[in-house]
């Protein structure tokens, strides 16, 4: 991810997220906490809680993404911000988690 970059604020109906950084350094978003990481840092974040991360850095920030769920196709996507316009994926749900 480029500096200044940021994915959007989602959630999973039917997955959990890990996430790696292996390089540089950002803010995640996790439900209500923000949290800053860095090479070797590590978070958890649950099925259909709202989430992204953002490189606040001057390098590229590399992270590595696990998924858990019984479904992890990117229609399980629901976005609730987005920097690009995309639409919502997924079921078209906007509720508020």
């Amino acid at each position: 991810m480029n500096s200044g970059e940021r994915l959007s604020l989602q959630y999973h109906n039917h997955r959990s997220e890990h996430w790696v950084v292996v390089a540089g350094c950002g803010t995640v978003t996790i439900g209500g906490d923000v949290m800053r990481v860095e090479r070797g840092s590590h978070v958890y974040i649950p099925r259909e809680t709202k989430h992204r991360i953002a490189n606040e850095g001057a390098e590229r920030l590399v992270f590595v993404e696990i998924q858990f769920g019984d479904r992890l196709e990117e229609d399980d996507i629901v976005r609730v911000e987005d920097d690009y316009q995309r639409s919502t994926i997924g079921l078209g749900l906007k509720s508020e988690i």
